[in-house]
């Protein structure tokens, strides 16, 4: 069994829907379909429960309106018979009725709102199970509110999800079946989504699950790349991942992935490939537990990130120091990704400056405090790239005319990570790509 997923925007048009019912029946191999909803649909859903939470109930009905007229051009698109399209009438009705039906809640809340989201995927994969129907391909809708639970800290029930899914499996056999991607059920039986990744998260889950074959992760990217493609000519799609390597780029702002997505396939080691719907003759990127012989495989940069040292004299050898700089961290929530000390001075980065303000004035305490903003993070990742001898060298050659604010080597074998002023971005990710692959 394989498990396929496609993006909003793989299904965002009719005939994107048509193209990927040539993918997923280009073999005989049995599969899960995991769908998002049709891009945009998520957006305006969103904007709906917003006006509901607002009580602007008026507003929501005029966008569920809306969002209801691009649903009926839509099914005009995708089916060629009148039956066809009376079935898919029949599918935005009911649902649409469902949402309008919520609308009408006094006090609705944002268990109601997380209920309304849900209806972007349900029409997504009830559209696209009616329309395969339409042109004779045998297909099996799962619902995902069936069988995709999660526990009170938000997290999925691998086991639970593996025994209703095997027994559904087990009483509708079949050889294509299509499910809905982010939507789950809470320890309470509520509607939910996944937070983490979305419907990549679902897909890896389903896998795990299952103990499937293969997850096929569908975008409009033939895999992920040695750089980033929007500033560096000739980068190249990366043939093989590790799980913590896909992990690191994905984390440092490789966006055709989402850092938590892949780890239920990871703990069941489930390949997970990523697969292009332009090219799809392409091999993509395979992420697994198989590392290649290749020391540096990707540049990946994260931006928007603001250094904070803290500088004290009171810092030699005073025990409990960092616990203590860590503690303030903790308390606001704040997540550090790079961290550097000296003899009297720590350096650390974070991404989410919210509490910013609150978190320099407790840290006021200890010593001086410097805040840098505008800096990206640039990560180089590969197999024991921090263990291979020269590799260190040819990065540092490399980025020698570039000012680098802080280091991070070691912390993990699969990383590299420096910090720069984000003006800097676009010329050292040229630099190391002259440096490391051409």
């Amino acid at each position: 069994m394989f498990i396929y997923k496609f993006g909003g925007t793989s299904v965002g048009m009719p005939e994107r829907m048509h193209k990927v019912s040539g993918l997923i029946t280009a073999d005989k191999e049995s599969k899960i379909v995991v769908l998002s909803a049709v891009s945009g649909t998520t957006n305006s859903l969103v904007e709906i429960g917003e006006l509901l939470l607002s009580r602007k109930q008026d507003e929501a009905k005029s966008k569920v309106a809306s969002l209801k007229k691009h649903y009926k051009d839509f099914i005009e698109g995708l089916f060629s018979t009148v039956e066809g399209k009376q079935k898919g009438v029949e599918i935005i009705e009911k649902y649409f009725a469902e949402i309008n039906a919520l609308a009408l809640i006094p006090d609705f809340n944002q268990g109601n709102n997380k209920t309304i989201l849900a209806y972007g995927e349900i029409l997504s994969t009830n559209l696209f199970h009616q329309y395969l129907l339409e042109s004779g391909i045998s297909n099996i809708l799962l619902p995902a509110l069936d069988f995709m639970t999660i526990d009170q800290d938000g997290e999925p029930e691998i086991e639970e999800i593996s025994k209703k899914l095997k027994k559904i499996l087990s009483d509708s056999p079949g050889e294509l079946y299509i499910t809905q991607g982010f939507i789950c059920r809470n320890h309470e039986g509520k509607t939910d989504n996944l937070q983490r990744g979305g419907s990549d998260y679902t897909a890896s889950i389903i896998g795990a699950a299952i103990h499937a074959d293969e997850v096929q992760i569908w975008t409009d990217i033939d895999g992920m790349h040695n750089n980033d493609p929007r500033i560096v000519e000739n980068t190249f799609p990366i043939r093989e991942l590790t799980f913590d390597e896909a992990a690191e780029l994905a984390y440092f702002g490789a966006k055709i992935l989402h850092p938590s997505s892949i780890l239920p396939a990871q703990k069941y080691g489930i390949p997970v490939r990523l697969k292009s719907t332009i090219d799809h003759e392409a091999p993509g990127t395979v992420i697994s537990n198989i590392s290649g012989d290749v020391d540096v495989k990707a540049i990946a940069a994260k931006g928007g990130i603001t250094a904070i040292k803290i500088k004290s004299t009171r810092m030699l050898l005073a025990h409990g120091f960092l616990r203590r700089i860590f503690e303030i961290f903790e308390k606001y929530k704040t997540s550090i990704d790079m961290i550097t000390t000296s003899e009297v001075a720590v350096s650390v980065t974070i991404d989410q400056p919210r509490f910013l303000d609150q978190i320099v004035e407790e840290l006021n305490h200890f010593g001086v405090v410097e805040i840098d903003q505008n800096q990206t993070i640039i990560c180089i990742v590969g197999s024991m790239v921090s263990a291979k001898k020269g590799v260190l060298k040819r990065i540092f050659t490399s980025v020698s005319d570039i000012p680098v604010r802080m280091v991070s080597y070691g912390g993990s074998k699969n990383n590299i990570s420096m910090l720069i002023d984000s003006g800097y971005t676009s010329e050292i990710l040229k630099a190391l790509n002259k440096g490391l692959f051409e």
